[in-house]
């Protein structure tokens, strides 16, 4: 929790938690707020709501809330610290030295650190040999040949690794680099007898940036006949290849602005689209679309042009990424190239104004899977068909809006002309076997129910988090009745008082505090809720009144009573028969005062 007149609260302050949660999610303007597809669990009807002017988010289906530290936190695995360094950096703010709160929060965030330092001196390095280095004019010339300019090299930061084998490891041991933390780099591998060696060797590199703009990883392209022909980083501290999407970084604004991004596969895919003009052209490294790029993608835009390789492995690529972008709701188009065209060798023989023309003919994805049926089977023949509508059902199937799928069933029954309902039965089928189960992030497994709570209690807690105008009077009294004891909300309540007391200003998120006591993850998210509920606007019905909350003091209050009352009685029938007259008479009399009370309460 960020407290008043904190580095935190000003940072906090200065953030817009829709600009900064609308990098990771697509938001759209509903009523007050901004709702979008839960980044925390799987959905297809957007649950997800980010309130602009408290400056929090909650999801209505897996639980999740918080503010913008905490929506930090849990998209990119940070302590709250580095959340809050993550932030101030967004909005220029500039933070104060600050000793970490553990070793082990101090070794991993030097760990970190160091990385990306090393990986800016590595690439620093790749990039001098290319400019510098004997071999190096070589690759130039071979970067020339493959119509890669002076000013793409050095927009794309592209550089040589020497043959050598320990260049670059003779270059990061000069600047101070300690052999652990080369060793968890990535970029240097290690004998059987112990002994680093540089990792790349004679390759042109493609540094690979994180969205935040930082160089994390390396793809190297062979010169020679070394294989593998592209050689990546590994798994490190700071990338993860399946969270990754190369170019992203770069060209996001434009995949935001147009709307769309073109999918590609290699680095000189997407260098080569760059350069015909494609800003928003994004790149898989060579590795096959994962769900979570395909999520990464999600966060900016739901369509999406693949434009893979025409050669069979590309095909296949195509086909498995289909699957992904169908199940997440995306709107797919698959620009074909012609046989033996990638983009990147099209864009230089045929020119950028051709490829350019080219995404403006590609194919909706079931008119692309059609071509590809038409070619594999023949239509002519009942064989044929039963086996080309086994092909096509499964993505169908995975198209997860009902409508548009009973449109595309209508269409691929005309095209393959069988009678419309026996595919609908088919398509039916087929969807209930892959219908996938609503996958919660075990963090928010749980979806809880605000069970116990009464409405009076919920109305109560409303009332005080809304209207600061009556909020000392109704704490004093909410204090001097304990009208809250026993209540499904005691915990909350109780954080409330001690709040007030401390003189912390009463919000949502002071009160769903994980380190407050008693305030658990049931209690978290019905705050929230009462958050999302009520109106900006002083003058609604959400702010409440002092009599109105009196009332539900009241029914707190009776309910209590009532409790007391019960437990009364059967204490009384257990003195009766223990014959234990002393306490008799004392349970006798609380009884005549709990009924009293009651009484005056109107109950």
């Amino acid at each position: 929790m960020a407290e008043p007149g904190s580095i935190a609260e000003k940072v906090k302050q200065q953030a817009d938690i829709v600009r900064l949660v609308g990098d990771y999610v697509r938001l759209k303007k509903s009523g007050q707020n901004f709702v979008g597809l839960c980044p925390f669990h799987s959905e297809k009807t957007p649950s997800f709501a980010v309130h602009p002017v408290k400056q929090i988010y909650h999801c209505f289906g897996c639980g999740a809330g918080g503010d913008v530290f905490k929506f930090v936190m849990e998209m990119e695995k940070v302590s709250f610290p580095e959340a809050l360094k993550l932030v101030a950096d967004k909005v220029g703010v500039k933070l104060p030295e600050r000793a970490p709160r553990t070793p082990e929060e101090a070794t991993a965030t030097r760990l970190r650190s160091g990385l990306v330092a090393l990986h800016e001196q590595a690439a620093r390095f790749f990039q001098e040999q290319l400019q510098d280095s004997r071999e190096g004019k070589l690759t130039r010339e071979y970067l020339a040949d493959r119509g890669l300019t002076d000013e793409l090299i050095k927009t794309f930061g592209i550089g040589y690794a020497p043959g050598a084998g320990d260049a670059l490891l003779r270059r990061l041991q000069q600047g101070g680099a300690k052999k652990e933390l080369l060793e968890a780099s990535g970029l240097v591998n290690k004998d059987e007898r112990g002994t680093l060696y540089d990792r790349f060797r004679r390759r042109v590199m493609f540094p690979i940036w994180n969205e935040s703009g930082k160089i994390v990883a390396f793809g190297g392209r062979a010169m020679g006949d070394d294989q593998p022909k592209y050689l990546n980083s590994p798994e490190t501290p700071v990338y993860s290849k399946s969270r990754v999407l190369y170019n992203l970084q770069r060209a996001k604004d434009a995949v935001r602005k147009q709307d769309y991004a073109v999918l590609v596969e290699g680095y000189l895919d997407c260098i080569g689209a760059h350069a015909a003009g494609v800003a928003n052209a994004v790149a898989t490294c060579g590795t096959s679309l994962t769900d979570l790029q395909v999520r990464l993608l999600g966060r900016m835009t739901h369509n999406v042009v693949v434009s893979f390789d025409p050669d069979t492995a590309g095909v296949a690529a195509t086909e498995r990424s289909l699957n992904l972008l169908l199940e997440q709701g995306f709107q797919v188009r698959v620009l074909a190239l012609p046989a033996g065209y990638d983009p990147d060798l099209y864009v230089r023989e045929k020119g950028g104004a051709a490829y350019k023309e080219k995404l403006k003919e590609s194919l909706p994805y079931l008119d692309y899977l059609v071509e590809r049926a038409r070619k594999q089977f023949d239509w002519k023949s009942q064989e044929g068909k039963l086996a080309a509508l086994n092909y096509l059902l499964p993505y169908l199937a995975r198209v997860p809006n009902k409508i548009r799928r009973a449109e595309w069933a209508t269409e691929l029954a005309d095209r393959l002309q069988i009678q419309e309902a026996l595919l609908r039965e088919e398509l039916r089928r087929a969807a209930a076997e892959r219908r996938p189960e609503m996958k919660l992030k075990p963090e928010h497994a749980q979806v809880l129910q605000a069970s116990g709570v009464k409405p009076a209690e919920r109305r109560l807690l409303q009332i005080l988090i809304e209207n600061e105008s009556i909020r000392a009077d109704l704490l004093t009294e909410l204090e001097d009745s304990g009208a809250h004891k026993g209540a499904g909300l005691e915990a909350v309540f109780e954080q409330a008082l001690a709040l007030a007391k401390s003189g912390v200003p009463l919000t949502v998120e002071a009160l769903a505090d994980p380190e407050a006591s008693g305030v658990g993850e049931r209690e978290r998210r019905l705050l929230y809720e009462l958050a999302f509920e009520a109106s900006p606007e002083p003058t609604s019905r959400s702010f409440g009144t002092l009599e109105e909350a009196r009332s539900c003091l009241a029914a707190l209050l009776r309910r209590k009573l009532e409790g007391e009352l019960r437990g009364v009685q059967s204490d009384i029938q257990k003195a009766e028969q223990a014959k234990n007259n002393q306490e008799l008479k004392e349970l006798l009399a609380r009884k005549q005062a709990l009924r009293k009370a009651l009484a005056d309460l109107g109950g």
